[in-house]
């Protein structure tokens, strides 16, 4: 593939200096860029499996692909994602270069006062309710997941007249999305719920041809607005009923042809360690068609000049006790992980490992980057932590179920709809006409019941959550409050976890970051960064101007520090 050119539109955009952005590498030299996002995987987790640690492996690396692209590329031991640290935001950072202030993304199930309910009820109960074009907005609980597919059960999605494992736009069902009333209560697909650009839309628009996997159709909101500016989109649905993949086999050997693991719970990939290998793999078998000049599927296509996938093993192989099976997580508060995600993190390795030699058998890994990350990590690394507050499905006690007469009815878990948000992290929007300062007293006398660890309301949501510009206004779709528990607190009450996400504790937010190509140099970085600022990079080494990005317009979104040339 050519290197890409800005389009028309946008020549007068002059090119970035490559000195002034911090990349010293010749942009030429780059066609292509592979974007991974390993779940949960934390900056500690990379260091231990590409070192080694005691009692594990002999003491010898256990991730030796990932330390291999290391040794030509830099590794930021700091990295941050957003807080909230979800799935939604984690990825939609990474490409706008934004934080939730600015796209507008808090949570893949949140709240929108601005917008109005879907026509028809989602399937994981976001009720329906009316819109009247061009009236005032009664807000509505925003969801992209699962939930808007046609059919959730099934892999996907319930696209019409779609293959077993075809999941993607046409599985998102119209009906089941939120609506705008201002746009005569369209409904609001998630490619447009995003505020900002994205690399996929620029790189699009510049005449480059673009791909993306992941575990939702819903995140085909990684076009951005007006897209959704993706050429190749695979996201079969991960909460769907687990069935065989004949002909699937992962990359350690492993045939899917049969479901691998009978006895877990089969209303989800996520429910079993062997499972959820075999979903990642489809994901992994679309990157390696891709490499080939390929669409996901086998079809007539050429390499993208930005592609890539997520990673869900990682995450389950730390959160997940699979009853009469396994428990993952850490053995303790240094990272040393059990065997069950052991396994997790040696799959993704060896996952990662094919496409690296996919990339040099066909001539592309010279000019490819590989940019490997996580969305989000995982709270706590340390098993003695943590605590599960039974959540919205129980009578415990938790910021949601003290305020429930002072939520919206789509918030409120005595609403009867898909209930309040919380996991690590409480977000709490308020209905109209409650005071905020009586609902922060509440949880206040309630400190020790919900492990309150710190409040942010008013002056200290307004600084960090309106979008710029907005001043002390509330933003439509900002919480009036959001409760951060004691580290290992969480909401949701499962007894099938060990750990969650979502929260703005270290381990949530510390992530693996490691961008590599066989002409960089081996370097260390270990100031804070954000993953924000991997959108403008890959912008940069595909020799366009990050400033064609909203976020580094309104925020100053930076390029990564510390890339160069092997000497």
């Amino acid at each position: 593939m050519k290197k890409i050119s800005i389009a028309a539109a946008t020549t007068a955009v002059a090119l970035a200096s490559l000195s002034t952005h911090g990349i010293a590498q010749d942009p030429s030299a780059i066609k292509h860029v592979l974007l991974l996002s390993i779940d949960g995987m934390h900056a500690v987790d990379f260091y231990n499996c590409s070192n080694g640690i005691s009692g594990v492996n002999g003491g010898e690396p256990y991730c030796p692909n990932l330390a291999n692209l290391s040794h030509r590329g830099t590794t930021y031991s700091a990295a941050s994602t957003t807080r909230p640290s979800d799935s939604f935001p984690g990825m939609m950072t990474l490409v706008t270069g934004a934080t939730p202030r600015t796209m507008g993304v808090y949570y893949d199930v949140a709240y929108d006062r601005s917008l109005d309910a879907p026509a028809k009820t989602t399937g994981n109960g976001n009720l329906a309710g009316p819109c009247t074009a061009g009236a005032a907005p009664t807000g509505t609980t925003t969801e992209y997941e699962e939930g808007i597919d046609i059919d959730q059960t099934k892999l996907n999605g319930g696209a019409p007249g779609a293959g077993l494992t075809e999941g993607g736009l046409a599985s998102i069902d119209p009906q089941k999305l939120i609506r705008n009333p201002a746009a005569g209560c369209a409904p609001v697909f998630p490619w447009n719920f995003i505020r900002t650009n994205t690399v996929f839309g620029v790189i699009h628009q510049a005449g480059g041809y673009t791909a993306w996997s992941d575990k939702h159709p819903a995140y085909s909101s990684v076009g951005g607005p007006g897209g959704p500016f993706l050429d190749d989109f695979y996201a079969p649905e991960i909460n769907s009923n687990v069935v065989a993949l004949p002909g699937v086999k992962t990359p350690e050997g492993a045939s899917c042809a049969t479901i691998r693991d009978t006895a877990a719970d089969l209303t989800s990939w996520t429910n079993s360690f062997d499972n959820i290998q075999c979903y990642d793999t489809l994901k992994v078998n679309a990157i390696l068609n891709e490499i080939a000049g390929k669409t996901h599927n086998g079809g007539a296509g050429k390499v993208p000049a930005l592609f890539g996938m997520n990673f869900q093993a990682v995450s389950v192989g730390q959160k997940l006790i699979e009853a009469n099976v396994a428990t993952g997580g850490y053995t303790n508060a240094e990272g040393v992980p059990t065997q069950e995600l052991l396994k997790e993190i040696e799959y993704v390795d060896a996952s990662i490992g094919q496409m690296v030699t996919a990339l040099k058998d066909t001539g592309n890994l010279e000019d490819t980057v590989i940019i490997v990350t996580a969305k989000h990590g995982q709270s706590p690394i340390d098993p003695n932590l943590y605590k599960a507050t039974p959540g919205k499905t129980s009578n415990g006690t938790t910021p949601a179920t003290l305020l429930a007469a002072m939520l919206p009815a789509s918030e409120s878990p005595l609403g009867g709809g898909i209930g309040p948000t919380e996991d690590d992290v409480s977000l709490l929007w308020l209905k109209s006409g409650a005071d905020v300062t009586t609902a922060v007293s509440t949880l206040e006398e309630n400190k020790v019941a919900i492990g309150l660890g710190q409040i942010y309301y008013g002056p200290s949501v307004a600084l960090n959550y309106n979008k710029p510009g907005l001043g002390a206004g509330l933003d439509p779709r900002a919480p009036d409050i959001i409760v951060t528990p004691n580290v290992g607190v969480t909401y949701t009450g499962s007894a099938a976890k060990l750990a969650e996400h979502g929260g703005f504790a270290h381990d949530d937010t510390n992530v693996m970051l490691l961008v590599s190509n066989p002409g960089f140099a081996k370097v260390s970085v270990s100031i804070p960064i954000a993953t924000a600022q991997v959108a403008p990079t890959i912008l940069q080494l595909l020799g366009l101007n990050p400033n064609l990005l909203n976020a580094v317009q309104q925020e100053g979104t930076a390029v990564l520090p510390g890339i160069k040339p092997a000497q």
